[in-house]
């Protein structure tokens, strides 16, 4: 499956949650995170299907993150979800995507806000 979308602009926030989930994520797939997301709007919703989901004892949160594995620009990637999201309490509604690697894919990829991208489920 590949969804379509645009690059949009985050909160600001993901920094300090990535570093509290640092330990545990490298535990489960052996990857070191930057400390960033890159968020994509898509033009319909999507119910992400996890591949793992860290736990909030598991880095001292307070909501379940889920994660799927995905791909952009041929670079190995995550979407992460919490579950506050998934409830549509939270900060982002279903069509935003926010997704994590060990590449900060805007300045490696020069990707602005509104460009088009790609992001292969698999």
């Amino acid at each position: 499956m590949i969804l379509i979308g645009n690059v949009t602009k985050g909160m600001g926030t993901a920094k300090k949650f990535i570093n509290m989930m640092q330990k545990s994520f490298y535990e489960k797939t052996n990857i070191m995170l930057y400390p960033g997301t890159l968020n994509v709007k898509l033009n319909e919703p999507y119910i992400l299907i996890p591949d793992y989901i860290v736990k909030p004892e598991e880095y001292g949160g307070t909501f379940n993150v889920q994660i799927q594995k995905c791909k952009i620009l041929d670079e190995n990637a995550y979407i992460v979800r919490s579950e506050k999201n998934i409830s549509e309490n939270g900060d982002y509604g279903q069509n935003i995507i926010e997704i994590i690697s060990d590449v900060n894919f805007r300045e490696k990829y020069n990707l602005k806000d509104g460009d088009r991208i790609n992001i292969l489920i698999f």
